[in-house]
């Protein structure tokens, strides 16, 4: 495996090193020596599966609030995604800040996201299923979230959104004590 360190830090795609032969590869996507060797967590304690019939279906922005916060491991199986991450942790010289990566079954990439972070993704292909691995279980109470086109915050997203459930699209803008106040 690969970790490549995305601009916010603690973030990280990790790509996978297929060993090929006649019959196709294998390629190791998670070993807990390797993450601990980066200082990533690698205890899972909750797998869930998306799938998502349409382009251009949007998921997001959400994250546990504390004591539930939680890291994810997340890798699309199928199709394609523009999987999104914003640094919401105290203290971070990035706070408020997003990157995207693009997750897509052909490239088998993983994007590790932090405690701390918010995630969401937008499909870019029909029939698209997304897996994560999460550090904590759900806890419906401390679930978060805010609206995907929060102008302050800036998220751009490729393709138009055409299905967004009702819950996400009734979130508000982020709360302004989780941006950093010197954003443009």
């Amino acid at each position: 495996m690969i970790f490549r360190e995305l601009e916010l830090a603690g973030a990280f795609v990790i790509e996978l090193e297929p060993h090929s032969d006649d019959r196709g590869f294998f390629a190791r996507s998670f070993c807990r020596q390797e993450f601990a060797a980066h200082g990533l967590v690698g205890d899972w304690v909750q797998s869930n599966v998306s799938h998502s019939t349409l382009r251009g279906t949007l998921r997001g922005m959400h994250w546990q609030a504390e004591p539930h916060g939680e890291v994810k491991l997340v890798r699309c199986t199928s199709g394609a995604v523009h999987d999104v991450i914003v640094d919401l942790r105290p203290g971070s010289d990035t706070r408020g800040h997003w990157q995207a990566v693009e997750l897509t079954a052909a490239n088998r990439h993983l994007l590790y996201v932090p405690r701390g972070f918010a995630h969401g993704f937008v499909t870019l292909a029909d029939e698209t299923e997304v897996f994560y691995e999460m550090s904590h279980a759900h806890e419906p109470t401390a679930a978060r979230g805010f609206r995907h086109d929060d102008p302050a915050i800036g998220i751009h997203w490729p393709v138009p959104v055409r299905v967004v459930s009702r819950r996400d699209a009734g979130f508000a803008d982020l709360p302004e004590d989780f941006r950093d106040r010197d954003m443009p």
